[in-house]
């Protein structure tokens, strides 16, 4: 026989309710489901910390990129302005040979001619001559050592109004170092 003592009367009536053995067996599934679910949810916050990490670290790669991207834009943009200036423009129309036109003259709408015109190379000798923007500017400085003591850079080249400016000129294959034209 067992070792346990056969119970009798109200007794074995009450443990007739409770199964035998369902202390340690009821525990073992609980036990398990409350790890697995820890465990699951460690997982998932480490899942959700990464991701949250990588897209800082690209929001930050974005935002230095936008950065670098906005320094270029406003370095063109200055260069757009400066070559759309009215003396760079003066300028580059000089070394392509072009000079200021004359006086001009208008027609009226019943054909009549009102002013006198000028032909262009004779107002050329009076337009006044700016500089071109180098020359006005200081030389930068030059760092001691060999280089320095070599001989100075030439001037630069004063575009002349002599008689090459009044040539036809050919029109140009090369394309405009101006953006946009």
């Amino acid at each position: 026989m067992s070792g346990k003592p056969e119970l009798r009367g109200r007794a074995a009536r009450l443990a007739r309710l409770l199964p035998a053995g369902a202390g340690q067996a009821a525990r073992t599934p609980f036990v398990l489901l409350v790890v697995l679910l820890l465990g699951g949810g460690l997982i998932g916050l480490l899942v959700l910390n990464s991701a949250l990490s990588e897209g800082a670290f690209r929001l930050d790669d974005l935002q230095k990129d936008t950065k670098s991207l906005t320094d270029e834009e406003q370095g063109l943009q200055r260069d757009v302005d400066a070559y759309s200036a009215p003396d760079a423009l003066q300028r580059r129309a000089r070394e392509l040979g072009m000079v200021p036109g004359g006086d001009p003259a208008f027609l009226g709408p019943d054909g009549t001619v009102k002013g006198v015109p000028g032909a262009a190379g004779q107002s050329a000798a009076r337009a006044p001559m700016i500089p071109p923007p180098e020359v006005l500017a200081p030389a930068p400085a030059r760092p001691p050592g060999p280089a320095s003591s070599a001989a100075p850079a030439p001037a630069p080249r004063q575009p002349s109004t002599g008689a090459h400016t009044t040539r036809a000129l050919a029109p140009s294959t090369q394309p405009s170092t101006t953006p946009g034209r």
